[in-house]
C-alpha cells in the first residue's frame, strides 16, 4: 500500500469510528421542508407546504399511520418526499395525528376517519381553492384513507395506497393471535379499556414481532459505510424514527382489532357513521403500490382494492424495496410522478 493510500485509509477508519461514537446522541433534524398550520383539532396538525414552483391545480393530501409519526415523509433536505412532490409543482397537505394521551381513550377508529381525516381533508380543499383533491395513504393510513373513499362525499380525484392493508383474511403475521381474536380464545376489550392508552413500547414490540425480532442488521450497514457522515445523519434520523412509535387510543385499538379479527372491509361489514363501507363506492383514479421486500404487508393484503373499487382509471405496481422504502430513498418517485401529473390537472 503505497503512502497516500495509507493515510487514505487512516482518515476513513478515523471517520468511521468517531462518527459511530456520536450515534449515541440523538439526531439533530435539519431545517424541514417549508411549512405552515392551517388546521389543528386536540393533538392532530394538518401541515400545508407550498410548492416553490406550482404546476398542477390539484393538491396532494398525504394520510400517514397512526403507528409511526409522519415525520418520515420529510426526514431530511434531500431524503424527503415531500420535498419531492413540491419540488415537481405539487403543493401538499399533511395530516399529522399527534401523540394521544390519556385523556385520548375514547378516541374510536370512526373518531379518526369523520372527525380527523374527513374534517382536515374538507379544510385543505377549502385552504387550496381547488376543486379536487389527490389522497395518498401509507401503511394503515392507507387503511382509513380507503375506508373514508368509500364514505366520502368530498371530490377525490385521484387515489394512491402504499402497502395498505384491506384484506386481513391471510395475514401472514401474528396470525396465531388473530385466530384466537376469531375464535373467541383470547378477550383482550377489557384489558385494554383498563389502561386506557397501548403505550408505545407495547406498539414497537408487536412491530419488531411483526417484522424483524432480532433487530441488529442496521448496525452492520452502519458500519460499513460509518465513515460517511451524510450517510452516518441519515441513519441516525432514521434509527431514532424506528424507535419513536406513537402509543395507540384503546378504543381506536380495539376497533382495529375487530376489524382485523371479522375481515370487516373485504366482508362489508364496516359502518362509519351509520355509512355502510364499500370497496365498490370508490370511483376515484386509483393507484395501488406494493414493494417486494415487505414483511409487514405483503401485495396480497392490498391487491384486493384494485379487485374490488369501481375505478376506471386503475393501476397496480409492484416494485423493489421494504415498507418504507419511498420515504427513503428522496424525491418522489417517477413512475408516482408520471401517473399523477396527468391526472392532477384541470
Amino acid at each position: 500500500m503505497e503512502q497516500n493510500e495509507l493515510v487514505g485509509h487512516v482518515h476513513k477508519e478515523i471517520s468511521r469510528w468517531r462518527n459511530i461514537w456520536t450515534v449515541r446522541s440523538d439526531a439533530e433534524r435539519a431545517n424541514e421542508t417549508k411549512r405552515i398550520s392551517i388546521w389543528k383539532k386536540n393533538k392532530a396538525v394538518l401541515w400545508y407546504y407550498p410548492s416553490p414552483d406550482k404546476k398542477y391545480d390539484i393538491p396532494v393530501f398525504h394520510v400517514y399511520s397512526l403507528v409511526n409519526r409522519a415525520s418520515i415523509l420529510d426526514l431530511a433536505p434531500g431524503t424527503s418526499l415531500i420535498e419531492g412532490f413540491g419540488s415537481r409543482g405539487y403543493d401538499v397537505y399533511l395530516l399529522d395525528w399527534g401523540a394521544p394521551a390519556y385523556e385520548d381513550k375514547d378516541i374510536t377508529l370512526e373518531n379518526y376517519i369523520v372527525s380527523y381525516l374527513q374534517q382536515a381533508v374538507k379544510r385543505a380543499i377549502r385552504h387550496s381553492g381547488a376543486a379536487e383533491i389527490s389522497l395518498i395513504g401509507y401503511c394503515l393510513g392507507g387503511t382509513m384513507a380507503a375506508i373514508y373513499a368509500a364514505i366520502a362525499e368530498e371530490p377525490i380525484r385521484n387515489l394512491i395506497f402504499i402497502a395498505t392493508p384491506v384484506d386481513m383474511k391471510n395475514l401472514p403475521i401474528m396470525n396465531k393471535w388473530v385466530e384466537a381474536l376469531r375464535s373467541g380464545t383470547i378477550q383482550p376489550a377489557s384489558f385494554f379499556r383498563e389502561i386506557g392508552i397501548v403505550p408505545r413500547e407495547f406498539i414497537k414490540a408487536g412491530v419488531r414481532l411483526c417484522t424483524v425480532p432480532l433487530y441488529f442488521s442496521h448496525y452492520f450497514s452502519l458500519l460499513q459505510r460509518a465513515h460517511d457522515e451524510a450517510y452516518v445523519r441519515k441513519w441516525k434520523l432514521f434509527n431514532d424514527w424506528t424507535n419513536d412509535h406513537i402509543p395507540f387510543s384503546s378504543a381506536a385499538f380495539l376497533d382495529l382489532m375487530d376489524l382485523i379479527a371479522q375481515n370487516k372491509i373485504i366482508n362489508g361489514l364496516l359502518r362509519i357513521k351509520g355509512k355502510s363501507v364499500q370497496l365498490e363506492n370508490i370511483t376515484a383514479n386509483l393507484l395501488v403500490v406494493c414493494t417486494n421486500g415487505d414483511r409487514l404487508i405483503p401485495a396480497e393484503l392490498s391487491y384486493p382494492i384494485i379487485e374490488k373499487a369501481s375505478s376506471h382509471d386503475k393501476t397496480y405496481q409492484q416494485v423493489e424495496g421494504g415498507h418504507v422504502s419511498f420515504a427513503l430513498q428522496g424525491g418522489m418517485p417517477e413512475f408516482w410522478d408520471e401517473w399523477l401529473k396527468q391526472r392532477s390537472s384541470l
